[in-house]
């Protein structure tokens, strides 16, 4: 075997191995499509392997080389469809066909002209080159943001653009006379040895788009309560920071559902996780846009409000207090009706997170204790701050009597 037909079966085993992986990530992606086009991709330009081979070896060679142009070709412009599902853009798939189809009569239309010259290199090497440079401008053209993207964009350009250089190197190179004789010719050897270098490159550069994706997602999966769609524990703390630093000033609301025991009693844990869902999506809803809501115990939430001072924190939690108050729950019967306690509380000028938190929470405490379904509002983070210096001082004084002693 020849050095090209040696590079020729590397390549069809590498896009072998491309294929089978991009339809395993297809498994967890949430581009689920974009990944079988790619996999789909590989797995029909991978062929021209084949039908290379069988014009060296099986004549006549004119259907074999027409056939290993259109796989190349075709796996290109399934490549196209591919981006558009991964960049969530509309992809004309007539009119790829269409000029699919073009660029293979092209091919047989300029199958007997002279190999070697720029005559028949030009026509054969363009319709590959335009084919990547569509996928290069469409992802271009979904305004991407990260550098994995605009890689996958500068890769694809390249990719197009050395085509056009191929035509040139069939020239200086030689080609072969004859279509069957490409596969001996030097050029054939340095087309399949750029050829293996760019399969793996873009290859690799769609699986770091795709994986990066899985990973920002199991990221998201991990930060988010499964039963009422708002984050958890977790995801509130990840988040509270960035929010804490902008300008004040900030409010938390805690907020505690009714008698939840009693639900879970009277319906079961299925009426109970209802009740969670249905709190979860009105607060989801009602949760001003830049605002932060969590789950963070059982049938406890926290709305962390930026930029928003007492008043209209407590206005916020009135109406979300008469909005539960009334509204049915899905699952429940009509006559069920599960209410809220609500703990407000301003955070006041470099007050730390838990100092605010355990303010809201004692006022949560005091709706409950006043008979539930109601607001109330915290003490001022001064007089709580005054409470903590003075217990800390209380503390340090036992100690060193204790020391004393």
């Amino acid at each position: 075997m020849s050095g090209a037909g040696f590079l020729l079966t590397v390549n069809f085993l590498i896009a072998q191995c491309f294929c089978m992986f991009f339809l395993a990530v297809s498994a967890r992606s949430r581009n689920r499509a974009a990944a079988r086009w790619f996999a789909g991709c590989f797995a029909v330009a991978s062929l021209s392997t084949v039908f290379e081979l069988l014009v060296a070896y099986v004549p006549p060679p004119m259907p074999w080389a027409i056939l290993a142009f259109a796989s190349v070709l075709g796996g290109m412009f399934m490549l196209r469809v591919g981006i558009g599902h991964l960049y969530g853009l509309k992809t004309n798939r007539a009119l790829l066909a269409a000029i699919f189809c073009a660029f293979v009569l092209l091919d047989c239309m300029i199958y007997d002209l002279p190999r070697g010259t720029l005559l028949h290199a030009l026509p054969y090497q363009m319709p590959f080159a335009v084919a990547l440079g569509m996928s290069a401008w469409a992802a271009w053209r979904a305004r991407v943001k990260t550098f994995v993207d605009r890689a996958l964009v500068v890769l694809l350009a390249l990719t197009s653009a050395h085509f056009v250089v191929k035509a040139f190197a069939a020239v200086l190179a030689g080609s072969g006379t004859t279509a069957s004789g490409y596969i001996n010719s030097q050029f054939a050897l340095l087309s399949q040895s750029m050829s293996a270098v760019l399969i793996v490159a873009v290859g690799l550069m769609l699986l770091c788009v795709l994986v990066l994706e899985i990973v920002a997602d199991e990221k998201v999966n991990a930060e988010v309560d499964p039963l009422s769609g708002l984050l958890n524990r977790r995801g509130f703390d990840n988040r509270i920071d960035a929010l804490m630093a902008g300008p004040g000033p900030h409010s938390i609301v805690l907020c505690d559902l009714d008698h939840f025991k009693s639900v879970n009693d009277t319906h079961g844990h299925q009426g109970g996780d209802a009740a969670i869902r249905a709190f979860g999506e009105t607060l989801r809803a009602a949760a001003p846009k830049g605002s932060l809501a969590a789950r963070i115990g059982g049938e406890e939430f926290v709305l962390f409000l930026p930029g928003t001072g007492r008043e209209a924190a407590l206005l916020f939690a009135h109406a979300l207090r008469a909005t539960r108050a009334v509204s049915p729950i899905p699952g429940l019967p009509q006559s069920a009706r599960v209410t809220a306690s609500f703990g407000v509380a301003e955070i006041g000028e470099r007050e730390p997170l838990r100092l605010a938190m355990r303010r809201a929470d004692d006022a949560l405490y005091a709706a409950k204790n006043a008979g539930r379904d109601c607001v109330r509002e915290a003490e001022p983070p001064a007089v709580v701050l005054d409470v903590v210096r003075r217990a800390a001082h209380g503390n340090e004084k036992a100690r060193r009597r204790g020391h004393r002693a």
